[in-house]
């Protein structure tokens, strides 16, 4: 047994070297994991084999692949898309700019933009759209159950199949564990094609050491034309079945107009991952994949994706942007707030500046763990005048506005996670008149809400409190 332990503690060492000289991790990182490695050696070896390890070289080679179908997609629609468009507003500008050169989110205009705060009347929207598709629909789902959501979503899937029309979907390994192959298979008998991303090893569902590297992003484009982004998943309880976690809070957007442009290039970038082939752009442009689009509205868009394969993290990034500008008021909802120091300290900055700062997260957390961290950090920015509401269900939108003029919403939360470990996908609109239309929901949702100070935490039990210190330890790798 001692012979075990020793080898494991060499492991141990070995993979600290890998994170500081191979995989470069952040130095809290590596703190939280040398934590775990001298206080439970055993778990945090087993934990590291199949959380914390880096993305192989092949995969890495492959993702980065992908940046040169980026740059093919976007020398297209950069040439499709009204750039002349004139910006009044320099934030608005100065905030384009940033992302276009971090990020590579070209800008796309005359966008039309629809809000659902509700998962029902998403879905349905999400079906009615798939059923009068013509030519092709390409969805990527972080969670697609086999549930009598899922069933409803795949027979509409199977049905425009058998008529014709191109049908492809990718689904995560991880997020769709609970959901069978079989479930999967039935469109592809029906003639459409599924791709797993990171599927586990031997396609052994629990053998999987890439499961830390999670493909949350929510993506539906039908016909090119009509585009879905956001945090509601495929599932019932996305749609406030489950009463432990209900009333649901979440946020979705469907769009029309060029932006749709930037959800198809996304979807066909990891298409070109998952196939591991190499497709000429100008053959998905020849298929109709991405048609010419009359104005549909007013509102301008970028699209910034982020994972693991970047060198920054991009959505992050763009959210600091929007904190760093912010003149009057920033509005933040999450369902998890465990940040890094970096954004954290772009939110004290902001307050100790005279910026209004409103944080909501969940009353009903559907990770204990997670939501003890949440509390510990948000602690420290209501000691620096932040206010922090608990939303009276649970808070799955994931949105954050600035001064009433721009907003960043889509599928990460503000986390370790979906900051640097899963692939995430954000829209930042910029449009007054939309951006208050949001407001007035989160208003409402203020309303249902309870607003929390110090004297909330002195009423915790001692157990909760030594908890929320002890976990914020690990944060970084939870």
């Amino acid at each position: 047994m001692q012979y075990i332990f020793n080898i494991i503690l060499v492991f141990n060492f070995l993979f600290v070297v890998l994170m500081i000289f191979r995989e470069r991790k952040k130095p809290e990182i590596i703190v939280s994991w040398l934590l775990l490695f001298c206080f439970l050696p055993i778990v945090g070896f087993v934990f590291y084999v199949l959380f914390g390890s880096g993305l192989s070289f092949k995969n890495k080679k492959m993702l980065r692949r992908k940046i040169f179908y980026d740059d093919k997609y976007q020398n297209f629609y950069r040439q499709v898309v009204e750039e002349e468009t004139v910006i009044k507003s320099k934030r608005v500008s100065n905030l384009i700019k940033y992302n276009l050169i971090n990020s590579k989110a070209v800008p796309t205009f005359n966008n039309n933009i629809k809000f659902f705060v509700d998962g029902k009347a998403k879905i349905e929207s999400l079906i009615d759209d798939i059923k009068k598709a013509k030519h092709s629909i390409n969805m990527e789902y972080y969670i697609f159950s086999d549930d009598f959501v899922g069933e409803e979503v795949m027979q509409a899937l199977c049905d425009k199949a058998k008529e014709g029309v191109k049908v492809k979907l990718i689904y995560d390994s991880v997020g769709c564990l609970g959901a069978p192959r079989r479930f999967f298979r039935k469109l592809k008998k029906a003639g459409g094609e599924v791709k797993e991303f990171f599927p586990p090893l031997f396609y052994i569902r629990l053998v999987n050491l890439k499961m830390n590297y999670r493909n949350h992003r929510k993506i539906a484009v039908i016909d090119g034309k009509i585009g879905y982004v956001g945090g509601i998943n495929i599932r019932k309880d996305h749609l406030g079945y489950k009463k432990k976690v209900s009333p649901w809070r979440d946020a979705h957007i469907r769009v029309k107009g060029q932006a749709v442009y930037a959800l198809q290039n996304t979807f066909f970038n990891f298409w070109q991952f998952c196939n591991n082939k190499n497709i000429e752009t100008q053959k998905y442009i020849n298929e109709g994949y991405f048609p010419k689009f009359k104005k549909q509205g007013d509102v301008i868009s970028q699209i910034i994706t982020s994972g693991p394969n970047n060198d920054t993290d991009n959505i992050k990034e763009t959210m600091i942007k929007m904190i760093s500008i912010a003149e009057k008021q920033i509005i933040l909802q999450t369902p998890y707030f465990v940040p890094d120091e970096m954004f954290l300290n772009a939110l004290k900055q902001a307050v100790l500046s005279g910026v209004k700062v409103k944080i909501m997260l969940p009353q009903k957390p559907d990770k204990k763990i997670v939501y003890l961290a949440s509390l510990s950090f948000v602690k420290s920015l209501i000691e620096v005048g932040a206010e922090v509401y608990l939303f009276k269900g649970f808070l799955h939108s994931k949105a954050l506005i600035v001064d009433g003029y721009a907003m960043c919403l889509g599928t990460a939360n503000a986390d370790y996670r979906s900051f640097s470990l899963n692939f995430e996908i954000d829209m930042v609109l910029y449009n007054s008149k939309k951006v208050e239309e949001y407001l007035k929901l989160c208003e409402i949702d203020f309303a249902e809400s309870q607003k929390i100070n110090l004297a909330f935490y002195k009423k915790k039990h001692v157990f909760s409190k030594i908890g929320q210190t002890l976990i914020r330890l690990f944060a970084p790798i939870l």
